[in-house]
């Protein structure tokens, strides 16, 4: 593989692998007549690619989507800048993606067979996402 785990890549876009912004929801997000919308905003922090991760492979913390652990192979890592964004250059294949929060990780969305934020490169593309933290946040 192109990337070791834990290794960090900051170059400039990539012309394979994924792509995307980082958000942090927080508040009422409920629609309300004449109040603006609370928009999610970017989020510095790190994302973290796992291999292909299901949710019998983690240790859930409760029925929120977070984690204490993840007992899936790490393929790499990546910071988001000031605004939340990030790339990183990635082989074609699947990739569970998580945000690092302190000693937990977070990701929010599954497909109908329990994969956790399963993303897929293809050659010579770019994948691009866009990762909500919502944690603190009432729809």
């Amino acid at each position: 593989m192109a990337c070791s785990s834990g290794k960090k890549l900051h170059s400039s876009v990539p012309k394979q692998g994924i792509t995307g912004k980082l958000l942090f929801a927080s508040g009422n997000h409920m629609p309300m007549v004449g109040a603006p919308p609370n928009d999610p905003q970017p989020l510095k922090g790190t994302i973290l690619v796992y291999e292909p991760t299901n949710l019998s492979q983690v240790t859930r913390m409760g029925d929120a989507p977070e984690y204490t652990a993840i007992h899936t192979r790490q393929i790499a890592s990546v910071e988001t800048d000031s605004s939340g964004t990030f790339s990183i250059a990635l082989p074609p294949g699947a990739y569970s993606l998580f945000v690092k929060r302190n000693d937990h990780y977070y990701a929010n969305l599954f497909d109908n067979n329990n994969n956790i934020a399963l993303y897929t490169v293809e050659e010579g593309k770019l994948t691009t996402v866009k990762i909500t933290v919502s944690t603190v946040a009432v729809y």
